[in-house]
């Protein structure tokens, strides 16, 4: 009995295995059956390859319908993209138990695969705060669609995407990024407001009744648009859709491995914000290496705050920097020399914002500490701050009252977008800065992390600091600028503090590469987290 019982796993694996391989040899003499039994049938299917050396034929009176993942994404697995939704939107367990289940998801085949990725990743999530899908997917989705495919959608008057992913995952991705006109998914069913972890059977009649009727316009032959079909090899009849289109393209698994990415440039619509913790796509191979690191990767974040807050900076800095933690510092060469230390008022360092560290790196850059103005701290990051910090009451006569007090204590820094941007853009400068001081130093500052991202809009910010310090060997690089000055040029008339803002966010741009926005916080809260930024997940 015992032996039978341990041999059970044994018959099981091979029964899933031979199922497997008894089903690929049925696949593979069904088409090549269907191939030649078609062949008749399928007079409208072409090559992809011979249609985009040939998309400059495309009317303005034509309908392209595509398959996502088959004809516009260049990788063929879906677990990159459920592994976001479960750790964003369900956390580390979530996603451990996801990983842990890819051996059977990948041993099931696609249909059953994505069933079981549904449920693990979207059971028991709350519908309404569901913001993975407008505040994360997009980036990740964005750097993995092929340039090639990109360019023969451009060339369509109308676009409707059919994908097998639920609708919340790639509607936003496609329709605001991408500009396609209609997206057919699957829709999720929902209990209480909560996510079931199940797709609906069938698709949306909203979305695909009036799609028929209006190809149904004339019949078959003489539709009120030409309308294509681009789909992965043999498999775009899962889709009622493609039966109307004139002719389908079919793209072969030669044609993605050839493709190129689609440039950062080329974005109909410019990413300049996005959520999420992961900084890198989480293949299985990477989520391993996550998994792996994360419990020593917490360790080494508390050595790194402990070290940071409690020790001089003389000490402090190299520690750091054996445990990885990488800052380089520049100036220009024509920078004059700082003003003597007997001066009436302290300097106002004005910098872009990346992380809610940047002015403690700021301290460590210049040895000496400095008061910091912010826009919303945690009260974690308050009280472990080793640096005095304020809070800006978002009243302007209270706000340069208060700036003013802090600089005749000393140094001040302050962060004039009010918010953080990860990509290399900056948002509209606050004046209020160059109404206050004469003396401002630009402050240019990039990161690089290669896990965690070190900010968030709709998760915890007491959790920023730790994760940014989790990464292996993050990197912050500060730059010291041309010093400006703000409230006499102010004063006589000769610019506005609007001018010196600016300028400011000009030549910080031009040192980093980045281009100036007029975007704001709410703008940024607005898309990430759906409220302007004064949510209590802020603040905690």
């Amino acid at each position: 009995m015992p032996k039978a019982f341990f041999l059970k796993p044994f018959f099981f694996l091979y029964r899933i295995f031979f199922r497997k391989l008894r089903g690929f040899s049925k696949s593979v003499s069904s088409n090549s059956h269907a191939t030649s039994l078609s062949s008749s049938q399928s007079k409208n299917q072409k090559s992809f390859g011979s249609f985009h050396s040939q998309r400059s034929n495309l009317t303005n009176q034509t309908l392209i319908v595509f398959d996502v993942e088959g004809a516009l994404l260049k990788a063929s697995c879906l677990f990159n993209y459920f592994m976001l939704v479960a750790f964003e939107a369900g956390g580390f367990v979530r996603a451990l138990v996801l990983f842990l289940l890819w051996p059977i998801i990948f041993l099931v085949g696609d249909k059953l695969g994505l069933k079981i990725m549904v449920m693990v990743c979207f059971f028991g999530v709350k519908k309404d705060s569901f913001r993975v899908g407008t505040a994360v997917l997009p980036k990740f989705f964005l750097e993995d669609v092929g340039l090639e495919a990109f360019e023969v959608l451009q060339r369509g008057a109308k676009k409707i995407a059919v994908s097998k992913l639920p609708q919340v995952m790639i509607e936003s991705f496609l329709k605001d990024y991408l500009e396609i006109d209609m997206v057919v998914g699957k829709e999720l069913k929902v209990f209480g407001g909560y996510f079931l972890g199940i797709m609906e059977e069938e698709e949306n009649r909203n979305i695909v009744s009036p799609l028929l009727e209006e190809l149904e316009l004339g019949g078959h032959d003489s539709m009120a648009f030409d309308t294509i079909g681009i789909s992965a090899s043999n498999k775009f009849r899962y889709h009622q859709l493609f039966s109307y289109c004139k002719e389908v393209y079919l793209v072969a698994d030669s044609d993605k491995r050839s493709w190129k990415n689609l440039p950062r440039d080329r974005y109909p619509k410019k990413l300049v914000f996005h959520d999420g913790r992961l900084a890198l796509t989480p293949t299985p191979l990477e989520t391993l290496a996550i998994l792996m690191w994360a419990p020593l990767g917490i360790a080494v974040a508390i050595f790194r705050i402990i070290v940071g807050i409690s020790l001089p900076y003389d000490v402090s800095f190299p520690l750091l920097g054996f445990s990885g933690l990488q800052l380089t510092v520049g100036a220009p060469k024509l920078r004059k020399q700082t003003p003597p230390m007997d001066k009436p008022r302290g300097v106002l360092y004005v910098c872009n914002h990346r992380t809610l560290l940047d002015p403690l790196y700021l301290c460590f850059a210049l040895k000496k500490n400095l008061h910091a103005v912010t826009y919303s701290l945690s009260k974690m990051s308050e009280i472990l701050s080793p640096i005095k910090t304020v809070r800006l009451t978002r009243n302007r006569h209270q706000d340069g009252k208060m700036i003013e007090k802090l600089l005749n204590q000393g140094d001040v820094v302050v962060c004039p977008e009010g918010t953080t941007c990860r990509e290399p853009y900056l948002l509209r400068f606050s004046p209020l800065f160059s109404e206050i001081s004469d003396e401002i130093i630009p402050i240019a500052i990039t990161t690089h992390v290669s896990m965690f991202h070190g900010t968030t809009a709709g998760g915890l910010k007491c959790l920023d600091p730790l994760f940014f310090t989790m990464n292996p060997s993050p990197i912050y690089t500060i730059q010291l600028l041309e010093k400006v000055s703000g409230l006499s040029t102010c004063r006589d008339g000769d610019r506005s503090s609007f001018d010196v803002a600016n300028y400011v966010q000009g030549e910080i741009g031009k040192a980093l590469g980045f281009e100036s926005t007029k975007l704001t916080r709410r703008d940024k809260y607005l898309i990430l987290a759906g409220n302007e930024g004064i949510s209590s997940k802020c603040t905690i």
